[in-house]
């Protein structure tokens, strides 16, 4: 492509580069310039534009854009993404439904390796977004870019971009209180619960709230309704064989996980229970807070496997901002 500065009266099909204010409307920039358009500029005394020229293997922005994006995207309803039409070099891809985003992230980088005007700004992996919500934006940069190196951008990052969408639509929770507690704390923990629930379009199918005992909760798992099943525990599980974790042993299933190296939400476990997957959630859940939890719920309600590779994973980055109601904060105050 040719940028700079030409005669105006050499400057007709060429991109004006800067809009100019001239009486009876401005010319925005991007404007191909036609022979009415060089006659106003010039009778306003402006004798040079900053115009550019397409060479012969250049693509203009917005064709490029939309190749770009369709290479990225080439079946959007598959993907859980919606392609905005392009506009100034830009088309958005947007979530077509509640989900995480899924995504190649070294098609990715190959792709913003091969020409610095050609660019694909994406969310994090295993982010959470609700329908609607801006996932990826490509962008060119420039006026124009060279064909081959478009062909290769959308060959390093064809398909590499998703949404996996939420398939299991209901949970039910368990709570349980030990002697002394407040009802009231059941009740808040329900509602935060439900409120986290429904950000990620799912529905809270029933709650039961029984004594912290293993034989009960045992019991009331094997009747609980939903497609998957959360225990909340009145007191902290501290151990792989604590009180939780061994109600659903005791009702048929089987934990695989106990610990994440989140914060909060290190004291989380993961368990499966005649198919339907069970999450401990940690005390921390009780806030509506950002915490390890979520990061697990989430990738579940979407139906992921979370391997102990994925787990470990999450360490970085898993350090969250902390929660003020926390009964043993990460770190303790000293006195000035």
């Amino acid at each position: 492509m040719q940028f700079g500065p030409v005669d105006t009266q050499d400057a007709a099909g060429a991109i004006l580069a800067h809009s100019l204010k001239l009486k009876g409307g401005a010319l925005k920039k991007g404007t191909i310039l036609d022979a009415e358009d060089i006659a106003r500029i010039a009778g306003a005394g402006i004798d040079q534009v900053t115009v550019a020229r397409l060479e012969r293997d250049d693509v203009a922005e917005n064709t490029a854009a939309d190749r770009l994006a369709r290479a990225i995207v080439p079946y959007p309803e598959r993907a859980g993404l919606i392609r905005s039409h392009a506009f100034t070099g830009r088309v958005n891809l947007n979530a077509a439904c509640h989900g995480v985003v899924e995504l190649d992230a070294e098609a990715i980088h190959d792709l913003n390796s091969i020409h610095p005007e050609i660019t694909l700004a994406t969310l994090p992996p295993m982010m959470r977004v609700t329908e609607g919500l801006l996932v990826g934006t490509v962008k060119i940069i420039g006026y124009a870019v060279p064909g081959g190196a478009l062909d290769d951008a959308c060959a390093a990052a064809r398909a590499a971009l998703r949404v996996k969408p939420v398939i299991r639509k209901s949970a039910g929770l368990l709570l349980t209180e030990v002697p002394g507690q407040k009802a009231t704390i059941s009740t808040k923990a329900e509602k935060v619960i439900a409120a986290r629930l429904a950000a990620l379009g799912v529905t809270l199918a029933e709650v039961k709230v029984v004594p912290h005992k293993s034989g009960p909760m045992a019991d009331a798992l094997k009747s609980l309704k939903g497609d998957m099943q959360l225990i909340l525990t009145g007191s902290a599980t501290s151990d792989l064989h604590d009180t939780g974790p061994n109600s659903v042993r005791k009702a048929g299933g089987k934990v695989q996980r106990f610990g994440m190296p989140v914060d909060p939400g290190n004291l989380l476990f993961l368990g499966d229970l005649m198919g339907k997957p069970v999450i401990g959630l940690p005390g921390c859940a009780r806030s509506p807070a950002l915490n390890g939890a979520d990061w697990v719920l989430e990738r579940v309600a979407c139906g992921l496997e979370i391997s102990s590779d994925d787990f470990a994973r999450m360490g970085v980055g898993g350090l969250l901002k902390e929660i003020p109601t926390r009964p043993h904060p990460r770190e303790r105050k000293t006195k000035a």
